[in-house]
């Protein structure tokens, strides 16, 4: 059995789905762009860098949902989506993409950006399987706060594992594949088969150069 994991933000996606949903919610006047510009780009810095603590980032970007249902978000979800997200999508990755399904491949989006703003570029994407930061919510209402492991850095694995479990696999029983740009995702990395840096960013590229993982430039 093969499993192939894909990274959004950066590796299929040209740019970071949760610093463009700051961007559009500062367009459309939902988040004033005195409070959220420097701190969105900060943090994107940070990240960039694997410097940013994982709960501090995801707090960031989740806490941009605070107060409203999903229906009340549906309407500017579906504008991210179409306006935002998908021209950025280059048709490399998902020709890329279509090639792990064409061949049988179980395919897993997994991303440290939350569900809700995710769930629908895994759709577009033609993925069916979607492991990324779950979204707090209370009588129908997102808090703000992230709930339970974080997909990112390490536990991108420890959610890895535990969404296998849940299906009776385990990673050892695939010859698994996964494709990155980013140095928060070297654990991910580390922990399959076949590794693969996408437009790695700086680090990620000397880390592959070390270890004689491949890397993929894909037209954008």
């Amino acid at each position: 059995m093969k499993l192939t994991l894909f990274d959004l933000d950066h590796t299929l996606l040209s740019g970071d789905s949760d610093v463009l949903w700051v961007e559009f919610l500062m367009q459309q006047g939902v988040l004033e762009r005195a409070a959220f510009a420097a701190r969105n780009a900060d943090v994107e810095a940070r990240y960039k860098a694997g410097t940013v603590d994982a709960q501090a980032f995801a707090d960031f970007y989740v806490g941009t949902l605070a107060g409203r249902t999903p229906a009340q978000w549906e309407p500017l979800r579906q504008e991210f989506m179409a306006t935002v997200v998908a021209p950025r999508i280059p048709s490399a990755a998902m020709a890329l993409v279509d090639q792990h399904l064409d061949a049988g491949d179980l395919v897993v989006l997994t991303t440290a950006t939350n569900r809700f703003i995710t769930e629908l570029t895994a759709l577009y994407l033609g993925i069916e399987h979607l492991i990324a930061t779950d979204v707090e919510s209370v009588e129908g209402c997102f808090t703000g706060r992230t709930q339970g492991t974080l997909n990112m850095r390490d536990g991108k694995v420890r959610r890895l594992h535990d969404w296998l479990a849940a299906r009776g696999h385990s990673l050892g029983q695939f010859t698994s594949t996964a494709y990155s740009d980013s140095i928060n995702d070297l654990p991910l990395l580390c922990a399959v088969h076949h590794p693969v840096a996408v437009d790695p960013d700086e680090r990620l590229r000397a880390e592959a150069r070390l270890r004689g993982w491949p890397t993929l430039q894909l037209p954008r």
